[in-house]
C-alpha cells in the first residue's frame, strides 16, 4: 500500500516538475516578483527528486548547462524560492526540496528516509500546534518551525 506521503516510485514526475513551476510562475506573478530564468532552472533542479538536494550539486548542475555559474548565483536563487515559499532547507542535510503546497504559509514537518533519502512533507497543522502551544508554555515564542524524523519509508522498511 502507498503512503500518500511519499509519492510511488513510478508516478509521473514530470507533472511535479511542471506543477511546480506552475506555482513558482504564478505565485511570483501575483506577488510581483522576478522568476528569472536562473531562479526558475534552480527550482526544477530541486524538483528533479523527491530527496534532498544540495546547493553544490545545483552549482554542478548549472555548470555542466551554462558554463560559469558561482556560488553566490546558486545561493541567491535559493535565498528567494526560500523566501517565497517554494523551497524548504532541509537543515541536517543542508539542501533543499521543493515545497508541495507553496501556495499558503505553514510548518512543515519531513519525514527523511535515511536508506533511500527520499523526503516527504507531512504539512500537519495539529502538530505544528502542538509544538507551538508546548512552546508557549514553556515560555517561547516560536518563530518558525521544522520538524524532520528520519526513519524508513514504506518502500525500504518491506525490502529490509
Amino acid at each position: 500500500m502507498e503512503n500518500p506521503a511519499f509519492p510511488s516510485r513510478e508516478h509521473d514526475h514530470a507533472q511535479c516538475i511542471e506543477n511546480a513551476l506552475n506555482a513558482a510562475e504564478r505565485i511570483c506573478r501575483e506577488g510581483n516578483l522576478r522568476l528569472t530564468g536562473i531562479r526558475k532552472r534552480v527550482l526544477e533542479i530541486v524538483w528533479e527528486r523527491h530527496a534532498p538536494t544540495g546547493a553544490y550539486h545545483i552549482l554542478d548542475r548549472l555548470r555542466k548547462e551554462h558554463g560559469a555559474a558561482a556560488p553566490p548565483t546558486v545561493y541567491r536563487a535559493l535565498n528567494f524560492l526560500l523566501a517565497h515559499g517554494l523551497v524548504h532547507k532541509i537543515e541536517s542535510f543542508n539542501a533543499f526540496v521543493g515545497c508541495r503546497k507553496p501556495d499558503r504559509a505553514h510548518a512543515a514537518q519531513f519525514l527523511i528516509c535515511t536508506t533511500c533519502r527520499r523526503v516527504a512533507e507531512l504539512d500537519d497543522p495539529e502538530v505544528a500546534t502542538l509544538v507551538s502551544s508546548k512552546a508557549a508554555h514553556a515560555g517561547f515564542d516560536v518563530s518558525r518551525q521544522t520538524i524532520e524524523l528520519q526513519g524508513s519509508c514504506n518502500d525500504c522498511a518491506c525490502r529490509g
